[in-house]
């Protein structure tokens, strides 16, 4: 009774409007609580349903992206997989997964790379490289400076860039970043005399390169002069390479070869297909200086095909092949239009692009010019006693042919002398 009448106080107390009936629960027994008398009674429910809200009430569902991402994100914490059964299954990623991810994703941010292992230093690069952090236009650059400049030659020996000429004027400066490159080829770009990349191949970054590919690049001997400046008159820059490829470049003369007698470590020359007047003064002028000899057959060195994208960036540099062939992709209203022109006959039928066919015109009148250095042999220069004895073996085979083998040989070891002994020798 005390519980009913303290129920009743409070229903009276309230001034709010009616909130419909109220029921009690006691002794399992469901009890209607009544507000005028304030007692219960043991009868049902009625059948009218209870409204929570009011009728003008309204609800409207709205989604967060930010946390819908989160949430996306709270996934990649996990492995999914099947069992044998075909059952889901699902395991929690290793924390130096979550790690490498969580900073793949600000690659831009890091200050510095110099002193992080390079073994961890490559799966962060693969990470970033997965997100497509490096084709992003400023972020990509900053990011791919700092593996640059810690790493060098790892994140890319080797760069090939040929018939790539949107690629260099997209990538300028991301190509210019790449340090310690012992490889580069540039040919069929057309890059002329005047291009930024070229005037970077005389900087310091770049002096580690050995092997320059620079066919159909409409190089002249102005361009020549500038890229060999740095070596003939500071001794550094290109100092180390060892083999260059100037073929179909017309408009180098027999003046810009004159420029090439600096590269004293030169080993293989292709200069097929340029505007050499007086071919045989150049062929004795190249021996003469610098050692370089006339190959009758085609090099190897030349033929394009050992010069390849390698190291880290390898699949960065694919990225932004496919980039710039999106950007450049033709659109369907435009293919369609070009092909009715076509069909009426209108304009002419594109060929594909024909790449460096100087080089076959200009070999059947001038010949293949590629040079190569023979390797110094200790014994090229024999002495003039040497020369007696051998004129004095023809005329004797037989006492020469029952010679020794020790003997002759221990010979050849006291007779071998160098060029410098030779000249020591010529003093006297």
């Amino acid at each position: 009774q005390n519980w009913t009448k303290g129920m009743s106080y409070c229903l009276h107390s309230e001034s709010h409007a009616d909130t419909g009936p109220i029921y009690v629960r006691e002794n399992g027994k469901l009890h209607l609580v009544t507000q005028a008398a304030g007692s219960t009674q043991n009868v049902a429910p009625k059948t009218r349903p209870f409204r929570l809200f009011s009728r003008g009430f309204s609800v409207e569902l709205c989604m967060n992206r930010e946390d819908d991402k989160a949430r996306r994100q709270r996934t990649d914490h996990f492995i999914f997989t099947y069992t044998r059964e075909g059952n889901l299954r699902y395991s929690a990623k290793s924390l130096f997964s979550l790690v490498l991810g969580y900073i793949s994703d600000n690659v831009d941010h890091i200050d510095s790379l110099i002193g992080f292992p390079e073994q961890i230093a490559e799966k962060l690069f693969s990470a970033a490289e997965a997100r497509q952090k490096f084709t992003e236009p400023v972020t990509g650059l900053r990011a791919l400076q700092k593996f640059t400049e810690a790493y060098g030659s790892l994140v890319l020996c080797s760069l090939c860039l040929r018939d790539r000429y949107l690629v260099i004027s997209d990538k300028l400066e991301e190509i210019k970043s790449f340090r310690e490159l012992t490889c580069l080829d540039l040919s069929c770009c057309k890059l002329g005399d005047e291009h930024e990349l070229l005037e970077h191949l005389t900087k310091e970054a770049l002096s580690s390169v050995k092997r320059l590919l620079l066919k159909d690049t409409s190089l002249s001997d102005a361009g020549l002069r500038r890229m060999t400046a740095p070596v003939r008159v500071l001794k550094r820059g290109l100092e180390n390479l060892l083999v260059l490829d100037l073929s179909c470049n017309p408009k180098i003369t027999d003046g810009g070869i004159g420029y090439l007698l600096s590269f004293k470590k030169l080993n293989c020359l292709d200069i097929t297909g340029t505007g050499l007047k007086d071919v045989d003064a150049v062929v004795k002028r190249l021996q003469t200086r610098i050692g370089l000899v006339r190959s009758q057959v085609p090099l190897k060195e030349f033929d394009h095909s050992n010069c390849k994208t390698e190291g880290w960036a390898e699949q960065t540099v694919l990225q932004w092949e496919q980039a710039v062939m999106e950007a450049t992709k033709p659109q369907d209203n435009l293919r369609s239009s070009t092909a009715a022109l076509r069909f009426y006959g209108k304009t002419h039928t594109i060929e594909e692009a024909v790449k460096c066919r100087l080089v076959e015109a200009d070999t059947k009148t001038s010949g293949n010019l590629q040079f190569y250095k023979e390797k110094v042999q200790n014994c090229h220069f024999p002495l003039k006693k040497e020369v007696a004895g051998c004129h004095e073996l023809r005329n004797h085979k037989k006492r020469a042919l029952a010679e020794p083998e020790k003997e002759r040989t221990s010979k050849q070891k006291h007779l071998c002398l160098t060029v410098e002994d030779w000249d020591l020798l010529n003093t006297y």
